[in-house]
């Protein structure tokens, strides 16, 4: 039974994530295609670059009253949403500092959740700018491993400007400065390999190392940040097995470090 468990935890781990990158894919292709449509009306025949958004909404399996809705808006025959990108500052315990990005409807709620939660581990909910410092943006583009030629990925990568290329749970992630994301982005696009999740995610300046117990002090803290249905990702300055401590994320976070 105990292999039949860990197989069930490792499936079911594998579909949280691929429901969380299908979540986070289809939100950037709805501001695609409503952008698209704002500027150049729901029409694709006369729409090219709406035309091409829904193109990849639709390689992405994207539901079709979901696009139908993105469109509307963009077109003002729908009203907003009210759904609002969102980033918060704090510190878990420890001087480890946190920062959160998500996305809300109800800043209110999201903002009192967050609080309850750093005050009841141990932490502080901080302001604008208190731990944002702590943190370089950076891009992030994974590509399954088994579509391309390592020497090949490398080469076009780098060339176009990326910072490293490393393997992690059958695919290549690559990594870029946020400034080289779309030139490298393009590169690969022209060179025929197929990139399965891009993303621009924060990278650590400086991390800390903690002792095992107040290191799961903190894990505690991160990982129901994380379980928020506000939250989409949680970045932190704690070293776990040597790579920053990060949830939510498309790409695992032990890759690229």
């Amino acid at each position: 039974m105990a292999g039949h468990t860990r197989k069930w935890a490792k499936v079911k781990r594998k579909k949280k994530k691929d429901d969380r990158r299908k979540s986070k894919v289809w939100a950037r292709l709805s501001q695609e295609i409503e952008k698209a449509a704002r500027q150049g009306g729901g029409d694709p025949d006369a729409n090219v670059a709406l035309a091409q958004a829904l193109e990849r909404a639709r390689d992405e399996d994207m539901a079709k009253d979901t696009i139908e809705r993105a469109i509307k808006r963009g077109t003002g025959e729908l009203e907003e949403e009210g759904q609002e990108r969102v980033s918060y500052e704090g510190y878990a315990p420890h001087g480890v500092a946190v920062f959160v990005e998500g996305e809300t409807d109800n800043i209110n709620r999201t903002v009192k959740d967050l609080r309850n939660l750093f005050s009841d581990h141990g932490g502080n909910l901080g302001k604008d700018g208190s731990v944002a410092y702590l943190f370089e943006q950076k891009g992030r583009l994974e590509i399954p491993a088994d579509t391309t030629d390592e020497m090949m990925l490398f080469d076009v990568a780098v060339e176009a400007g990326a910072q490293e290329v490393d393997e992690a749970d059958g695919s290549y992630v690559v990594t870029t400065a946020r400034d080289t994301f779309a030139d490298v982005g393009d590169a690969l696009d022209d060179a025929g390999i197929t990139v399965e999740a891009t993303d621009l995610v924060r990278s650590p300046t400086t991390t800390v190392a903690l002792a095992p117990d107040e290191q799961d002090e903190v894990q505690a803290l991160v990982e129901k940040i994380n379980a928020l249905k506000d939250v989409d990702a949680v970045y932190t300055t704690l070293q776990v097995n040597g790579a920053p401590l990060t949830l939510g994320t498309d790409v695992d976070p032990a890759a690229g470090h």
